[in-house]
């Protein structure tokens, strides 16, 4: 440690002019009162008998008799347990499936490949309102429009890049018209990336084929939304 010879000049008179710190009555206070917090858990006085919870024992303070460890030695309970909770569950009926001949069941939430719908009539659902492009947070979808002579607009071009999209459903639930939805179909996969850029003709052919299972997800989900 550095002598005070050593000491810049500055900290020496720092030091010099430092008021000596003094005890009043409030400080004399507060540290009673935190003396009496460090000793109680309350400022009420002690804890109750059963504040603290019980000290864990070691494995050299162990209370267990002689004689049930020397009964989990030579008896193999420990072992007999354990073949108790395989025999049950080896009775229990089997969880597998045989995929893809079997399927198990899908909630109606299950956001799989995109699809655009129509209405009953053939008509197109989408109004291009565009929702769905601005809101998307992965930038996957493209959305053209053109107004037609009635005054509606109508899309020229939806793109959807399935390598982008994140499946979040934000494209679905902000669609006013339920036209863009994320069918139950799970088993899309493609050997070329270009394959997986979607056009609206793409969209519109996945909404013709799911348009069964579309409406049925649509109605069991609708209370809920």
């Amino acid at each position: 440690m550095p002598s005070a010879a050593q000491l810049p000049v500055t900290m020496l008179a720092l030091a010099a002019t430092r008021p000596a710190a003094r005890s009043t009555p409030a400080a004399a206070m507060m540290g009673s009162r935190l003396i009496a917090a460090r000793t109680y858990a309350t400022p009420a006085g002690p804890p109750p008998a059963n504040f603290r919870p019980k000290r864990h024992e070691t494995w050299d303070e162990d209370k267990e008799s002689t004689l049930n460890k020397m009964g989990r030695y030579f008896l193999l309970s420990e072992m007999a347990r354990g073949m108790y909770v395989l025999m049950e569950q080896f009775f229990r009926p089997p969880y597998t499936i045989y995929y893809p001949f079997e399927k198990g069941p899908i909630s109606p939430r299950f956001r799989g490949e995109h699809a655009l719908r129509r209405y009953p009539s053939g008509e197109e659902r989408c109004i291009a309102c565009k929702l769905c492009e601005a809101i998307c947070p992965a930038q996957a979808i493209t959305i053209e429009a053109e107004e037609r002579a009635d005054g509606s607009r109508r899309t020229t071009r939806y793109d959807i890049d399935m390598t982008k999209c994140i499946y979040c459903g934000f494209c679905q639930e902000s669609c006013p018209v339920d036209a863009i939805v994320e069918s139950p179909n799970a088993e899309y996969a493609t050997e070329t990336r270009e394959e997986l850029l979607y056009n609206k003709e793409k969209l519109l052919q996945n909404g013709d084929k799911w348009e069964p299972e579309l409406a049925a997800v649509i109605r069991a989900d609708a209370p809920y939304r």
